[in-house]
């Protein structure tokens, strides 16, 4: 952001924390964190998957208590009762995950618990106008009347987002706010909150888009295994610095050298393939051992298309696998054809929050671990012990939920989960969405190590350096449509807002810086 940032150092924090520690049973996964918020700052809390950042700010939003240490608003010592009592004194958190009620609309969904009414009836037409004008706000136009479930998850995500500024705030925190929106959606984001900070508001921002922190925010604080290790001014940090900080190591290099290693030879065949209200007569080709890359704003029809292909969603048009026609009813027939579809909602879709990591990690292929109507338990711990030594998943214990591990290791954990089907192709839709450096790192390299296996990869992604940097061609969608694919010098950022926006090249240059 280019405007100028008030300076407000001389001023008492808003909210201050001394000597924070949570730990959960014998597992510490905070220790000693101390911070002092200031109005008018945008403090960027960063550090790996699994530093703690998270629980950190449920203990400042007053839905998680602290193990020890204290809190103070405005000087005075507070011990928040849960986050009714932290939005009543103005602290309100914008979750990682999407908490929204899928079955009501985008306006019943931001005024749910506060909704307006007159005299004696719910007065819908204000509540829409207000909720129109919210997410205008944002950089969108949606239909307040819009039910939730039928969004994106990016469109749920600003959803989620109106809803938290529609409370009174002094301070608020958001957890991963652009993980899942694209880089106009974000432009947009950080425009609200340079106004917002303006305006007095005090933001305390978790992002792993380095690029982004530095954009925005007035003061680094780094976290590692739970502990503060530094906190900087902002102006004193380039993205490199950051990612050192937060993974103890150079992460320079982040995309594994790699040379073209795929053929001429087509594996994945769509030709004229479309999905009621998404998608309008798609074709493309995936070749053998090729990496390819599918670019596009939200609503695009990217994830629509996947999911038709692999049987998720009806879709209807022609699919050749190896030259050969084929359909799939759902999901466990492309399974069976050796596709596997890694969601973008690994959540929701990917893995079963509430089980062990076990049943997790088996649950694809558990044909392979069932004898008879038993199930070789020793066998499934055999192949969780391999995943996670294959995929670097960080466990502090082997029978903990799915649900207790961070985003980056629930990402490893859904990967080790599909892998178990040994399947010759793979897609994957936003394969580091809310993952810090280190483990994108990881995740790309094993997306280029699935090549020299002789796996095929689409990767459906909103990072376009992500997909300029591991893929051999990017195929570009918009409005439901395919505009056309870029490969080698081609593949820039520049050449893809121009055909994923229908922009001039003067305007996709903006976009792009």
């Amino acid at each position: 952001m280019s405007a100028e940032r008030p300076t407000r150092e001389s001023e008492p924090p808003l909210l201050r924390a001394a000597g924070l520690g949570k730990s959960f049973g014998p597992v510490e996964v905070l220790k000693d964190i101390a911070l002092a918020v200031r109005r008018g700052r945008v403090h960027a809390i960063i550090g790996e998957n699994g530093a703690g950042k998270s629980t950190l700010m449920k203990i400042l939003a007053g839905h998680l208590a602290p193990s020890t240490g204290t809190l103070e608003i405005d000087g005075v010592p507070v011990a928040l009762t849960g986050p009714v009592d932290a939005e009543r004194r103005g602290i309100v958190l914008v979750h990682q995950e999407i908490l929204l009620a899928p079955d009501l609309t985008v306006a019943q969904n931001l005024f749910l618990g506060r909704e307006l009414r007159k005299g004696l009836v719910l007065d819908d037409r204000a509540m829409n106008a207000r909720a129109r004008q919210a997410i205008l706000d944002l950089g969108v136009e949606l239909d307040p009347n819009a039910v939730v479930r039928n969004l994106s998850i990016a469109q749920r995500q600003l959803v989620q987002i109106a809803r938290a500024l529609l409370v009174p705030h002094r301070v608020v925190i958001f957890d991963e706010p652009t993980a899942s929106l694209t880089p106009i959606e974000t432009e947009a984001l950080l425009k609200v909150i340079g106004d917002i900070r303006t305006k007095g508001t005090a933001v305390l921002y978790i992002s792993h888009r380095l690029p982004e922190v530095k954009a925005i925010s007035d003061e680094v604080i780094v976290l590692r295994d739970g502990r503060l290790v530094a906190a900087r001014a902002a102006g004193e940090l380039q993205p490199a610095d950051m990612a050192r900080l937060m993974v103890g190591r150079d992460v320079t290099k982040l995309y594994p050298a790699r040379q073209s290693v795929w053929t001429q030879e087509p594996v994945l065949e769509v030709r004229d393939f479309s999905v009621a209200g998404f998608v309008s007569n798609a074709s493309f080709q995936l070749r053998k051992s090729e990496i390819l890359g599918f670019a596009g704003l939200v609503g695009a029809g990217r994830t629509e298309l996947m999911e038709s292909v692999v049987g998720v969603r009806p879709g209807r048009g022609t699919v050749k696998l190896d030259g050969a026609p084929v359909h799939f009813a759902d999901i466990r027939d492309s399974m069976r054809a050796g596709i596997v579809y890694l969601s973008e909602d690994r959540k929701g879709r990917g893995l079963l929050l509430g089980q062990i990591l076990r049943v997790n990690v088996t649950l694809a292929a558990l044909e392979r671990f069932t004898h008879g109507l038993q199930i070789d338990r020793a066998q499934e711990r055999e192949a969780l012990d391999a995943s996670i030594a294959e995929f670097d998943i960080r466990v502090p214990r082997r029978r903990m939920l799915a649900g207790e591990l961070s985003g980056g290791n629930q990402q490893k954990l859904f990967l080790a989960k599909m892998m178990m089907l040994n399947p010759r192709i793979v897609i994957i839709d936003e394969p580091t969405r809310g993952i810090d450096i280190g483990t994108k790192q990881q995740i790309y390299n094993f997306v280029v190590s699935l090549t020299d296996r002789g796996c095929s990869v689409i990767v459906v992604s909103s990072e376009m350096p992500e997909l300029i940097g591991i893929c051999d061609r990017i195929v570009v969608m918009r409005s439901g449509c395919i505009v056309g694919d870029v490969s080698g010098r081609l593949m820039t950022e520049h050449e893809i807002v121009m055909m994923a926006t229908g922009a001039t090249s003067e305007e996709a240059a903006l976009v792009a810086e």
